[in-house]
């Protein structure tokens, strides 16, 4: 249970938000609220598992927010030109995993920090969206769109179910695979991961590419519980998903991190802004308990590095090289 201390401490945090909520607001916990906050934050989660793989590889991503956008109106754009759903979804998925591969070749081959890439790409995206739709909204979207053609009671049940095994794929991807062992490698300890034979600037490219499809995904479903897009969409998404990686235990400095973290934080923060509404106060002080959990997440984990030697990381970085060659 040591290596899950984080992950039990946000489960554990949601429990007690969860207690207070059954005594001040049980209203929260009807099934049209708890159906509505999972299609809501669904999406939160299945970008932030993308997120998770490019922190774990020492890198972050601050433009998902805008990728989000870019990718919802592409979906619904194909979606209006051909009537099919499957085509919208290849559409975005693969819009993503270009902007993403923009993103990763920057980072990797020509060694921008990500921060200054994913920042510029933030609002060249956003601001060029805007000037291609020119603030207008996706409207007069077929009917097969809406809800994947399934119909609102089969939706949820279709789309949980996809979402628990992105999660479940993703996690053993992670834990058994050499791929995942590679990504924990290169943001343990860079340099011992390429002298052990890692090719850590193709990991990167791989991660970034990765995001952008699970983002390009959950652009799609979310935008299929309207039955129009706006172009504005995802702002702010790049906060909530950062916030549910870091919360849940993954290092913002690389090589650390969980999956069932990731969903615990997501879970979280996802249940904060509502449970704000049923208990009265505003509802603009979400992204606010957001920063401030972020910079808290952070803190400590700048606490717990300067009590660890030093030469434990490099060790770690390089047993963890040395298992992925293996």
């Amino acid at each position: 249970m040591g290596h899950f201390r984080r992950e039990a401490s946000v489960v554990l945090a949601t429990a007690v938000l969860a207690l207070i909520l059954a005594f001040a607001a049980p209203a929260y916990f009807s099934s049209d609220n708890l159906r509505d906050l999972f299609l809501a934050n669904m999406p939160v989660l299945v970008v932030a598992l993308g997120t998770t793989l490019v922190i774990l590889s020492g890198e972050i991503d601050i433009s998902t927010g805008s990728a989000f956008a870019v990718c919802a109106v592409i979906a619904g754009v194909v979606a209006k030109a051909t009537g099919s759903i499957v085509l919208s979804i290849l559409c975005a998925c693969v819009a993503g995993a270009a902007l993403g591969a923009v993103n990763g070749a920057l980072v990797a081959f020509l060694h921008i920090p990500s921060i200054v890439v994913t920042l510029a790409a933030m609002v060249a995206l956003r601001d060029g969206l805007r000037w291609a739709t020119q603030g207008a909204w996706v409207e007069n979207l077929p009917a097969s769109f809406q809800w994947l053609g399934l119909g609102q009671t089969e939706y949820p049940l279709v789309s949980a179910t996809l979402t628990g095994g992105l999660v479940v794929g993703v996690a053993v991807g992670l834990r058994y695979l050499s791929a995942g062992r590679m990504i924990f490698a290169t943001g343990s300890n860079e340099a011992a991961a390429r002298l052990a034979g890692i090719p850590t600037r193709r990991v990167k490219l791989a991660v970034f590419v990765v995001a952008g499809v699970l983002t390009g995904l959950a652009a799609v479903l979310n935008s299929v519980r309207f039955n129009q897009i706006p172009s504005n969409t995802g702002i702010g998404l790049e906060l909530k998903v950062i916030a549910a990686v870091v919360v849940g235990g993954a290092a913002i400095s690389g090589g650390r991190g969980t999956i069932v973290g990731t969903v615990a934080g997501a879970t979280m923060l996802g249940a904060i802004g509502p449970a704000l509404t049923f208990l009265g106060v505003t509802a603009y002080w979400e992204r606010a308990l957001q920063g401030a959990i972020i910079l808290m997440a952070v803190g400590v984990d700048g606490w717990r590095a300067m009590r660890r030697p030093s030469h434990v990381g490099r060790r770690k970085g390089a047993r963890q090289a040395a298992d992925a060659t293996a």
